[in-house]
């Protein structure tokens, strides 16, 4: 089968897939893998720049995650670069740099290119070919992506400065300790005033809506891991409930007792309480009851558009 290797540099993680086509014509995972990269400490700066620290620890992941993919013999590697890289001053250094280690260039996705590939990559999904009316919300390290379908169409494609690590930068004054309830409080007045102002409407009929990244899988590992069972093995439905659940019981915890639940990456338990704080939001303005998790997103779309052109 031809194969092709997707990295994603985002902002809280870089990921690689390595993706080819069925006889049907199905997107097929070969090999996917996530690294805690952390590159965009420092986001929510007026100018924000990426820092010696997290341009090396991301150097390092996509060195791992290409030596992960070469075995498959990738015909084509397209490596892109989101919220964290693009918001930066500093952002073309970091893809210069990663050019001359590494011979590969680096595409800077604007975010209506982000977007539009995340959506191109949830029509991947055979779990979601019943889906006709849709929203579809990405969160990242550095921004919330929006999108809403109709009959399986684009029609709404929105990128907001609500990524997971920028809101904990902004609102989190200390995320050793507990997740405060002012904390709480103002991530959610933020986010509902910026989705309320940033012209994407909650307007569809009968529309389901789906939940990508890695705050998802998170969610579910940590329901898996309750019920000592694997992530497929639980439902990909995340109620509104569920989710005021785990905020409440993690963001009660500090920082090292949150590191130590089962499930949820360490690398990712200062920023979680605000992931989750920001799909309550998203929620409650939508009037949304539950989410569907699918992991046919961003690197999904991007595989699909290279198979294509091979």
């Amino acid at each position: 089968m031809r194969t092709v290797a997707i990295v994603d540099i985002g902002s809280n993680s870089i990921k690689v897939l390595v993706a080819s086509r069925d006889p049907a014509g199905q997107i097929v995972a070969v090999k996917s893998k996530a690294i805690d990269a952390r590159i965009s400490s420092g986001i929510s700066a007026s100018v924000p720049r990426l820092s010696d620290e997290g341009m090396t620890s991301g150097l390092a992941a996509i060195h791992e995650l290409l030596a992960d993919a070469a075995p498959h013999s990738p015909e084509r590697a397209v490596m892109v670069a989101t919220s964290a890289v693009r918001d930066a001053a500093n952002g073309r250094d970091f893809t210069d740099r990663i050019r001359r280690e590494t011979g590969c260039e680096v595409r800077i996705l604007t975010g209506a290119e982000e977007a539009s590939a995340i959506g191109l990559g949830l029509t991947c999904d055979p779990a979601l070919t019943d889906l006709q009316n849709f929203y579809v919300f990405d969160l990242g390290g550095g921004s919330l992506e929006c999108l809403a379908f109709d009959e399986r169409h684009v029609i709404q494609s929105v990128s907001l400065q609500l990524g997971c690590v920028r809101l904990t930068e902004k609102f989190v004054p200390d995320v050793a300790a507990p997740f405060s309830a002012d904390s709480r409080a103002q991530l959610m007045a933020h986010v509902k005033a910026t989705l309320n102002t940033g012209g994407f409407r909650f307007d569809l009929s009968l529309a389901t809506s789906i939940v990508t990244g890695g705050t998802a899988v998170a969610i579910r590992a940590i329901q898996a891991a309750r019920k000592n069972k694997t992530v497929d093995e639980v439902s990909s439905l995340i109620t509104l409930r569920q989710l005021h659940d785990l905020l409440d019981r993690l963001g009660a915890l500090p920082l090292e007792q949150r590191k130590l639940i089962p499930g949820l990456p360490p690398a990712r338990a200062d920023v979680f309480p605000a992931a989750l704080a920001t799909f309550i939001a998203v929620a409650e303005t939508g009037g949304i009851t539950s989410f569907r998790h699918s992991y046919h997103n961003l690197r999904f779309g991007l595989a699909l558009q290279a198979l294509r052109n091979l």
